[in-house]
């Protein structure tokens, strides 16, 4: 009787286990609508050497204070091989400023260098088991796959980008230039909790 119960409670606890993509995994590609109205997908970046990804919103008081460091990893590193794909998957009717219509608004006041996809359905979200705006996964591609080389956040200041001493995406971008291994593959990710529409 024992041994059932155990193995009742060890099933319901893998039942809860978060889903979502581990460092190492390897990312099914998606396609989402820009800002610009054009579906982009990953595969769209046939140059590309890796893509930073980030999960961001208009609405997140984290989201709009990491702003200028999302467009700064972009400028310094989508010549490189890694661009940033900044996904919005809030609910709108959740948050009406994160409508699509808002993104749009968002995307041309900010003079955004990348990509500002609408995850509308927040199937992608699911899929990488993002949990927070802004939540970063660096990818990086290898004969002809994508895995999952880093999560988490993007520095150790979220309030205060001059007082950062940690640059957790930038070394792993640098990183994996350099065709080294991730010395630092998962953080937490901190910021505004994601907001999921009703089931």
């Amino acid at each position: 009787m024992k041994r059932v119960v155990f193995i009742g409670v060890l099933a319901l606890a893998f039942s809860f286990r978060e889903a979502g993509y581990e460092v190492g995994d390897l990312v099914t590609d998606f396609k989402l609508k820009n800002v610009d109205g054009k579906m982009v997908s990953l595969a769209d970046y046939a140059q590309a050497k890796g893509f930073i990804v980030v999960f961001d919103c208009n609405t997140c008081p984290f989201s709009k204070g990491y702003n200028d460091r999302i467009v700064a990893l972009h400028k310094k590193y989508a010549d490189r091989g890694f661009p940033v794909i900044a996904i919005n998957p809030n609910a709108d009717e959740k948050s009406k400023g994160d409508s699509f219509a808002e993104m749009v608004k968002r995307a041309k006041q900010k003079n955004y260098p990348f990509v500002y996809l609408h995850d509308e359905t927040q199937a992608v979200a699911r899929s990488f088991g993002a949990t927070n705006t802004p939540h970063v996964y660096v990818l990086a591609k290898s004969a002809g796959t994508v895995r999952v080389a880093y999560i988490g956040t993007i520095d150790d200041s979220p309030r205060d980008a001059e007082a950062a001493q940690k640059k957790y995406v930038e070394n792993a971008v640098d990183e994996l230039l350099a065709g080294k291994p991730v010395s630092q593959s998962k953080t937490k990710a901190i910021g505004c909790g994601i907001k999921w529409r009703d089931a």
